[in-house]
């Protein structure tokens, strides 16, 4: 401001800086160029603060209210809010790991269902925290068209997990051939409708803002959605890949709070004042040594080490096989110092054990990056928790933003390191090609196997 007026501008109507005139231009000229450039100039100074914006200027957003159930208030009022807060979190968290255990024995399906309640709860809360602080609520279409997209990414990512894994379901349907044969054309046309209605929405005085808000729902649509697709392909790999990982997280979550609740002193982080090394520590050694167990307990049984299947005769799910040789015991030799103390050889174990002691220090050392990036997000918008869903714990997306790191880095590992090719894909691939296609990789197979000694060559009569 400073520099345009020592250069000669000169405080306009809203405050606008109005040039002077140019050399050889009259002063009196056209008004209603210099009417319209007071316009802009001023539309810019209105709308373009955003830019400009530190921390210290986003509003602050209104204290979401407590939703603790009145009997719990009533039970708990005589102490501190330390020891308040304790319990209420202990509390809902056995509720919640019960509801855990009851959906994991209803079966796959619902394990489905409940990623994806969680995954639009998520968004819900997200999206609701970027129309609050950036004050959107004059926005044209921009809850419509956060949700549509919502919806498209999601028939995109489901789209590809049905052709996947019900292609004999899909051979039955002429409809559903359809739209899988042309399912990335469809969702491509679905996107582009909204990413068309979201040029036409286009205010001028809102331009900023529109375009910070469609990049908001974007990158949350990135860390939301395709996060929550990774964890329903885990799952379809073997429910073991899908209990172990979470599981290790809520108990790294669990145990770091109660150590750091009872033991500690030496602050972590400064995004989040009350993580503590004692709690950071603690929790790494009880992930590993839970992990260890629970990788163990549930080797024993195919409903949790079987990949999950889609059956067309009996029209459900089915997680029956023969296991892997992950999940058949083997012997391993003792390092020196191990015979000497436990007066072994050997010792028995899952090859699967032994992956989870990779998983579970993943989830105790790196996992909880996931949630300091999450209190850096909240520190940002001056909010203390995502939402109040959850008495003690905020939101859906508190208790599940190290979830979705960790649903990458399980994804990641059976990608390199377990998952070879599936026999049942192939044919399922091969068994919606033409006959033509069909007959001419059987022959080319065949000559295969009789190359490599498998198959005697037929004789020709």
């Amino acid at each position: 401001m400073l520099e345009l007026r020592h250069r000669g501008g000169c405080p306009g109507p809203g405050g606008a800086v109005v040039p002077p005139p140019r050399e050889g231009e009259a002063a009196g000229g056209d008004h209603e160029t210099e009417s319209t450039s007071d316009k802009e100039t001023d539309i810019d100074d209105r709308y373009g603060d955003l830019d400009s914006r530190t921390d210290s200027d986003i509003p602050e957003i209104p204290p979401s209210s407590d939703r603790t159930p009145e009997i719990l208030k009533k039970a708990l009022s005589g102490l501190s809010s330390r020891w308040k807060n304790w319990w209420i979190r202990g509390i809902l968290t056995l509720t919640m790991i019960s509801l855990f255990f009851l959906i994991i024995y209803m079966g796959s399906f619902m394990l489905m269902l409940l990623v994806l309640g969680i995954q639009v709860k998520c968004f819900h809360e997200i999206i609701t925290i970027g129309y609050r602080v950036y004050r959107s609520y004059d926005l044209p279409w921009f809850r419509t068209l956060s949700w549509y997209f919502l919806l498209c990414v999601n028939y995109f990512f489901y789209g590809e997990t049905v052709a996947d894994y019900f292609a004999t379901f899909v051979q039955r349907e002429e409809q559903l051939q359809f739209l899988i044969r042309y399912h990335r054309f469809i969702s491509f046309a679905l996107y582009l409708a909204g990413f068309c209605m979201f040029v036409l929405s286009l205010v001028k005085k809102h331009y900023r803002l529109q375009f910070y808000m469609f990049a908001w729902t974007h990158v949350t649509l990135l860390i939301i959605v395709t996060q929550s697709h990774l964890v329903i392909q885990n799952l379809f790999e073997g429910m073991i890949w899908f209990l172990v990982p979470i599981s290790s997280v809520i108990c790294n979550d669990i145990a770091a709070y109660l150590f750091g609740f009872f033991f500690g002193r030496t602050p972590l982080i400064k995004l989040s004042p009350k993580k503590t090394w004692e709690g950071f520590i603690g929790g790494f050694f009880s992930t590993v040594v839970f992990g260890f167990i629970a990788a163990y307990v549930l080797s024993k049984y195919q409903y949790f080490v079987c990949p999950i299947e889609y059956r067309s005769d009996v029209n459900s799910f089915v997680t029956e096989c023969e296991p892997s040789e992950l999940f058949q015991l083997q012997s391993y030799s003792l390092p020196p110092f191990l015979k000497a103390m436990l007066r072994q050889e050997t010792v028995s174990l899952y090859p699967f054990q032994i992956h989870s002691i990779a998983l579970s220090t993943f989830a105790s050392l790196i996992g909880p990056f996931g949630g300091f990036f999450a209190s850096g997000f909240k520190r940002a918008f001056k909010i203390k928790d995502f939402a109040n869903t959850i008495p003690g714990h905020g939101g859906i997306m508190d208790r599940f933003d190290c979830q979705y790191l960790m649903a990458t880095f399980v994804h990641v590992y059976i990608t390199s390191f377990i998952r070879g090719p599936n026999p049942s894909k192939v044919l399922q691939q091969l068994l919606v090609l033409q006959p033509e296609q069909q007959l001419n990789i059987y022959k080319t197979l065949k000559t295969h196997l009789i190359e490599k000694g498998i198959l005697q060559p037929t004789l020709k009569v």
